[in-house]
């Protein structure tokens, strides 16, 4: 393989970033906290959340931040300490985040919906003293206490930040549709309103620093088990910084967000709240972001950014409701997580006349590496864009792993920038593995990079299919699946094969009403892919397994084939 170490050194991306964007940033040595305080003093009166109706101006969050970390230095919270947030996108979840940095502490993000395995799991790994959830989970939480090292539970109600009447009507309301649950009396188990009222008194925060910890954030474990990213407040404060400077267009204080990609996984804490805070626009929190919660947000808010995963543009493109409401009022869209089938985009597009742009980014990253340009620059359909500001980017031989590949070829992703991650927690070796010496994230994707700097994610590394010493990328097949116009989903996986070791295998959900064989859907691949590419077999499933933003679980498809 010819080695090129040249040409990515030149990065050939930078002339194509649109008008207004700078390969390299003078970036403002501010945490988070800070910026939260200088939007409030900027926009005090501007809404910064609305929940349910409910509207919290920039002032009163910052004040409400305020009043909860002094609450947590009350009860012994301290510099280092790991405190878990286990909430949906709710205002109580984005006050406890940036407490809990305003403190020194370090917040651990966990998916409401986890297992029990799973929460004890995490709050051990990452040593986490407090637990802040909901009173619909508290008592899991409060029995939890007994496996872990967890000293005290934090719980707030849905029914804590509403409207006036919505207030009064939500104890009734809840009695019927379960939203709320009484919490049994239990040592150092505290009550969310009632910590919150207590003032901020004396509390002395502390100056913090860049290179300490700010969060762990657990991979999703799609590959192996999850593990704990440590990011530091410098990366979370140069990536809002790196992102904002990417959509020059988009002023301070004038747009309105749409928080549906949750705020426990490191792509919507990034691009939905952070962001949002960071340029002090107004956010509107969707805890359940399902099309029918997506639709009324965007059409009775009149959000202007919409930051969201490939499985909700296809909800809401499906929803029988979207064609008679109006949602022209969205100007730009982020699509990451997964990639986004292109006529997604085209209908997402004619529907709402905005512009989607696709990204790329994980965990280990803070987690966004590239995008498309927004406007002013070309915007290449099924690209995940191109480095943003300082970024840098090889594409190394998968095998050898060190030997840089010309535009055009497939090889495995490498990332430098001042967003990537400290470490794995507690996981030297793991860090070792990924993360060279100087800086160089091996990202574990099948890349490649056209000549103009535009990059393309081939295919997950694990996810590769070797058959018959040929390597077959299912992400190639998935797009060939995606045409078929009785396929609303597709997920392509290695099975076990006794000639040539594996082969394809295909999932497909198949769209409302529509009617396919499988020999069909083999019949259409086989006219449009090389022979060793086809599937050998399709099973169609009413759903394919995902995580929490909507990424396919692969894993768990090729354990259900192996079995």
């Amino acid at each position: 393989m010819a080695e090129a170490p040249s040409l990515y050194d030149a990065a050939p991306w930078w002339r194509h970033y649109e008008p207004g964007v700078r390969a390299c940033l003078a970036y403002a040595k501010t945490p988070l906290p800070v910026f939260l305080e200088e939007t409030a003093d900027r926009f005090p009166d501007h809404t910064a959340l609305v929940f349910e109706g409910y509207r919290l101006s920039y002032q009163a969050l910052a004040q409400l931040v305020d009043r909860f970390a002094a609450a947590l230095i009350r009860l012994g919270i301290r510099p280092g300490d790991r405190v878990a947030v286990l909430l949906p996108n709710v205002i109580p979840c984005v006050v406890s985040y940036y407490a809990i940095l305003k403190v020194g502490a370090v917040a651990v993000m966990n998916n409401p919906l986890y297992t029990d395995y799973e929460l004890t799991y995490q709050c051990n790994d990452s040593g986490a003293r407090m637990v802040i959830t909901l009173d619909l989970l508290a008592d899991r939480m409060i029995r939890l206490r007994r496996k872990t090292g967890l000293e005290m539970v934090v719980y707030t109600s849905l029914g804590d930040y509403l409207p006036p009447i919505k207030r009064i009507l939500f104890p009734l309301a809840a009695k019927f549709r379960k939203l709320s649950a009484r919490v049994p009396r239990s040592d150092r188990v505290y009550r969310w309103s009632q910590l919150v009222s207590q003032g901020v008194s004396h509390a002395v925060f502390p100056v913090l620093d860049f290179e300490d910890a700010a969060m762990y954030q657990y991979t999703g474990g799609t590959t192996g088990l999850s593990k704990g990213v440590v990011l530091t407040h410098g990366n979370m404060s140069r990536q809002i910084q790196q992102i904002a400077a990417w959509f020059p267009q988009f002023r301070r204080g004038k747009e309105t967000m749409l928080g549906a990609l949750p705020f426990f996984h490191a792509f919507g804490l990034t691009t939905a709240m952070n962001l949002s805070v960071y340029l002090g626009w107004c956010n509107v929190l969707v805890p359940k972001p399902h099309p029918a919660a997506l639709i009324h947000a965007i059409s009775r808010h009149r959000t202007t950014f919409v930051p969201l995963v490939p499985t909700m543009y296809i909800g809401i493109l499906n929803h029988p409701k979207v064609e008679r409401v109006d949602l022209s009022c969205v100007n730009g869209c982020f699509s990451g997580g997964a990639p986004l089938p292109r006529e997604v985009i085209a209908a997402f597009e004619a529907k709402t006349g905005a512009v989607i742009v696709e990204g790329y980014g994980l965990t280990e990253a803070s987690p966004v590496t590239h995008i498309n340009p927004f406007a002013g620059g070309t915007r290449k359909v099924g690209s995940i864009g191109m480095p943003i500001s300082d970024t840098r980017c090889r594409i190394v031989d998968p095998v050898e792993g060190d030997v840089q590949v010309l535009p055009g070829t497939a090889g495995e992703l490498l990332i430098k920038g001042p967003q990537v991650m400290r470490g794995y927690l507690g996981r030297e070796d793991e860090t070792r593995r990924v993360l060279t010496r100087d800086g160089w994230l091996y990202t574990g994707d099948i890349a490649r990079m056209d000549e103009d700097g535009y990059f393309y994610i081939v295919d997950r590394k694990k996810d590769m299919v070797i058959s018959g010493g040929y390597n077959i990328y299912p992400r190639d097949v998935e797009e060939v699946l995606f045409d078929h116009p009785a396929v609303l989903e597709a997920a392509v996986v290695g099975t076990p094969h006794s000639k040539f070791g594996e082969a394809v295998k295909a999932f497909v959900v198949l769209r409302e009403g529509a009617v396919v064989t499988e020999a069909a859907l083999i019949a259409f691949c086989r006219q449009r892919l090389a022979r060793y590419k086809v599937p050998v077999a399709v099973e169609f499933r009413r759903t394919l397994p995902k995580n929490n933003i909507g990424k396919v679980l692969k894993k768990q498809l090729r354990e259900q084939t192996a079995a």
